[in-house]
């Protein structure tokens, strides 16, 4: 087994983690959670985005928590459509997320476009966000698996991905948006996405609902991916995708990681610190491994 020897976690908490609470999170204790991720190591996380409160009023506080973002991390913004992204040009952020849906059903219930439709608006305002110097992230939704038209092919999924290499995204975060992909899923499709698209980053986003996300970051890291979406604290679920519970939790990852001699330099101690500022006000208990252990002394 040839496992890379550092690994990249870029944590999605802040954004994806708390994107579907409820109840509205004060935007103060979203700076702290912020601010206690990043002393624990983390250098690359999703801070917020600039999506319609009207449809995720959760994020409804993304230009202050933008212009709090800490220094010495990448802190990267959601931006689903071109006018998401101009009201990220009006803040000092320089690392945008823009994301499209491999299934044109679970496009439309999230963006109101086919999977088609969005790239053509997409293309040329990645084209400017690159002139302008930003870093720009493809999320690609529905890799694996889609909750209204079931399991995506893989050559569909590649030809996406190839689309935002040619306009000149700088990284493709690529997801099993609703946790059904299998180790043998994962392995096949980073296997091919390293071969055909050498010179992206690569970043896997997996989701925890049947409980193979550890298994599929496993298949990933045989698969050469040495960059990992997680949330601290298994947050997360996606608001238009049925069934989506929380993202794998960035404890567990890290503490994989560690025990397979894998690099992270993320404080474990410091990573349950943060993730206890949000656990009182969410809208379930926590109960990843890493952590429920760490609460038991």
């Amino acid at each position: 087994m040839n496992f890379p020897k550092e690994v990249v976690i870029i944590e999605v908490g802040p954004r994806d983690g708390l994107q579907n609470e409820p109840q509205f999170v004060d935007t103060e204790i979203k700076k702290a959670f912020i601010q206690k991720l990043a002393a624990a190591g983390i250098k690359e996380m999703e801070l917020t985005s600039f999506v319609s409160p009207k449809w995720v009023p959760q994020m409804k506080d993304a230009g202050e928590i933008v212009q709090s973002a800490p220094e010495g991390v990448r802190g990267i913004v959601l931006a689903p459509n071109r006018k998401g992204i101009e009201r990220v040009l009006e803040t000092p952020c320089k690392s945008v997320a823009v994301f499209v849906g491999v299934s044109n059903t679970f496009n439309r219930k999230n963006i109101n476009k086919s999977t088609r439709e969005s790239m053509e608006e997409l293309q040329p305002a990645i084209e400017e966000l690159k002139a302008k110097n930003f870093f720009v992230r493809a999320c690609i939704s529905t890799a694996f698996y889609c909750p209204y038209e079931g399991k995506i092919q893989e050559d569909d999924t590649l030809a996406l991905c190839r689309e935002f290499v040619a306009a000149g995204v700088d990284e493709l975060s690529v997801a099993d948006t609703i946790g059904m992909a299998a180790p043998h899923e994962s392995y096949s499709l980073f296997s091919r996405l390293k071969e055909a698209l050498p010179d992206v980053l690569l970043a896997a986003h997996f989701h925890d609902t049947r409980k193979m996300a550890l298994a599929n970051t496993y298949a990933a890291l045989e698969a050469g991916v040495n960059r990992f979406d997680s949330s601290a604290g298994g947050l997360g679920g996606c608001p238009f995708a049925p069934g989506a519970t929380g993202n794998v939790a960035t404890e567990d990852v890290v503490y994989m990681l560690g025990r397979m001699g894998i690099e992270t330099s993320i404080d474990l101690d410091k990573l349950v610190a943060a993730v206890d500022t949000v656990a009182p006000v969410i809208s379930r208990q926590i109960d990843t491994g890493y952590y429920r252990l760490s609460k038991q002394g």
